[in-house]
């Protein structure tokens, strides 16, 4: 039997993207993505909002298209596959989390007046990325 590891959200992004290279000059960006759901409690007045805050990896071509084309508080729809990581911190205590690894991400919002935000990562890095 062939197993399934599929995740859709849709959401708000809560930072700013970040992007950073890997050694082999391989872009990701990652970005905290907000989802809520409102709910009554079971005595039907009083009404909750329920947020879940997931972190969004994405790869190659569209890390760099997410971190030019995104700002925080921008609407997404993301389609990719649970990963959990595990680490142990300074002080030696055992820590995990789960992260969604994005094979798709799709911009809810209209562009910005001017197109997409500006990058400071400087041109010898881009240059340096393989195609």
């Amino acid at each position: 039997m062939k197993g399934l590891n599929q995740v859709q959200l849709i959401g708000n992004l809560g930072r700013e993207p970040e992007m950073r290279y890997t050694p082999n000059g391989k872009a990701v960006t990652d970005f905290s993505l907000a989802t809520s759901r409102k709910y009554r409690k079971t005595d039907g007045e009083e009404l909750i909002e329920e947020t879940e805050w997931h972190t969004v990896i994405t790869w190659d071509k569209l890390a760099e298209t997410c971190n030019k084309s995104l700002s925080k508080g921008a609407a997404v729809a993301v389609t990719g596959r649970l990963h959990y990581e595990s680490w142990t911190d300074k002080e030696n205590i055992k820590r995990s989390r789960a992260v969604v690894v994005a094979d798709d991400v799709i911009f809810l919002d209209k562009p910005a007046a001017g197109g997409k935000r500006d990058n400071d990562i400087p041109a010898e890095v881009i240059d340096s990325i393989p195609s």
